[in-house]
């Protein structure tokens, strides 16, 4: 059985997904970010990452431009799956 995260906290993010974010991060390469907003719409942003981080149990990524998307809400980044889009 899965393990339940009803605490607020998000699942972890895979080894192979953060390496990905990483490499986008010390690059500085724009990217495309497809990711579900808090209204549950999924919205597109072409934007670079500036830093990733963990705040109270939770992966965020905070974007050139100063948004900052929780890890679990990022559908997709340049086009490879990130998440699936019914796990919110």
């Amino acid at each position: 059985m899965p393990p339940s995260f009803t605490n607020g906290e998000s699942p972890p993010v895979s080894c192979e997904i953060q390496a990905l974010l990483r490499e986008y991060l010390t690059s500085s390469r724009l990217a495309e970010i497809v990711y579900r907003d808090d209204a549950g719409q999924i919205q597109t942003t072409h934007d670079m990452i500036r830093d990733l981080f963990g705040r109270a149990g939770q992966d965020f990524m905070l974007l050139g431009r100063g948004q900052m998307l929780r890890l679990d809400h990022v559908l997709s980044l340049d086009g490879r799956l990130l998440s699936p889009p019914s796990s919110f």
